[in-house]
């Protein structure tokens, strides 16, 4: 059997103000667009692709990295460095130093347009888990 990583999906407040904030800040391409107001639809970000649709209910603990379930999204780099200073002229505010990475390099957390949280993860170009 082979699996890869389809998409992951994004329950938002505000679906078509997160599509935008991913498409002009990270760069995504919208694939998919249902067309109904809110909208439903698949960006490509790199290999993966994100589904933003409209949430039911907020939720509590959204922005805590610590609790059960999936937390955040990782986004490599070739530099850490470049990458936030992009982002920078983009309108991310990072409120945090850049710390090690589980398996060697170096992460950075920022949130996304609704406080889902992400980061930025360099990897040295020797490492293991490159190959």
């Amino acid at each position: 059997m082979n699996i890869c990583v389809e998409h992951i999906a994004i329950p938002a407040a505000h679906p078509g103000a997160l599509k935008n904030w991913y498409e002009r800040v990270l760069g995504a391409r919208e694939i998919f667009n249902n067309g109904q107001n809110p909208p439903t639809c698949l960006l490509a970000l790199g290999e993966v692709w994100l589904e933003i649709y409209q949430a039911d209910a907020p939720h509590a603990g959204h922005g805590n990295n610590k609790l059960q379930g999936f937390r955040h999204l990782a986004l490599r780099v070739p530099s850490l460095a470049a990458a936030q200073a992009e982002l920078e002229s983009r309108g991310v505010k990072f409120t945090e130093d850049p710390r090690p990475a589980a398996g060697g390099g170096r992460v950075l957390f920022f949130a996304d347009g609704e406080g889902n949280l992400l980061h930025l993860v360099e990897r040295p170009a020797d490492s293991p888990l490159l190959k």
